[in-house]
């Protein structure tokens, strides 16, 4: 009788597994989440280049026929520029401002700061110069200038006399340097009411108080160390204390 008893009880211990395991079975499955399992998305950084000059530069040096410009590179990209630089030389700021016929280029090394010669250039000249890159992008912000190359000769003028309506200058122009000049021309701006009245040694060019006397015929070209003159009558209230000329090209 007792095996017969414990017969009846596994197979209903057989018969409550079965159904429990059917029951869990047909149970619909269940999926706990929390905030931590849910990943926050990284936004993708934006690059904001601040209003500054990614390369900006100075003239640190001239010749009669050379400038030399320091450069520096503010940043890197995307806000700026990698070496080498490409540095354009304009005969005027209209010229420079509309990236307009360069009359002379020069690349820089591979630094991010430095110093560029660019030779080839006309004595006693104004130059205004931009950078960029090799690659063609151009700086927006920089317009530096003027880098003026050295004149081949000086100017100095003495008052020869003087009186109550005018004055009678000379004004002597000479090659300090060590290659010919084969034309001059000497400038300067009056204080007061003067008024040129004739010129002998040159030809006088400009008008109001803003004076450009150039070379004559005959002594336009100066060896080194040569010098020539030139004369002035000037009409005028009062006569100026000093005349100060320079000479260019």
């Amino acid at each position: 009788m007792l095996r017969t008893l414990g017969a009846a009880l596994a197979a209903a211990l057989a018969l409550t597994g079965l159904a429990a395991s059917a029951g869990a079975d047909r149970s619909p499955a269940t999926t706990t989440m929390t905030l931590a399992s849910v990943a926050t998305p990284t936004p993708t950084p934006t690059f904001a280049c601040p209003p500054a000059l990614p390369v900006t530069g100075q003239v640190t040096g001239a010749t009669t026929t050379s400038v030399t410009l320091t450069y520096w590179m503010v940043l890197s990209p995307p806000c700026g520029y990698d070496p080498p630089l490409l540095i354009s030389l304009f005969a005027s700021r209209e010229d420079a401002t509309a990236w307009r016929d360069p009359v002379a280029e020069a690349v820089t090394g591979p630094e991010r700061s430095g110093t560029v010669t660019i030779g080839g250039l006309a004595p006693g000249t104004e130059y205004w110069f931009r950078f960029g890159d090799t690659k063609g992008t151009r700086d927006p912000y920089v317009i530096g200038g003027p880098a003026r190359t050295l004149s081949l000769c000086s100017a100095t003028a003495t008052i020869d006399s003087r009186w109550g309506g005018g004055f009678v200058a000379t004004v002597t122009v000479r090659n300090g340097g060590t290659e010919p000049v084969p034309g001059w021309l000497v400038s300067w701006r009056w204080a007061g009411d003067e008024r040129i009245q004739s010129v002998w040694g040159g030809v006088a060019e400009g008008s109001g108080q803003d004076v450009v006397v150039r070379n004559a015929s005959w002594n336009g070209t100066l060896a080194p160390g040569a010098s020539t003159t030139f004369g002035l009558l000037v009409a005028s209230s009062a006569t100026p204390a000093t005349i100060t000329p320079v000479c260019g090209r």
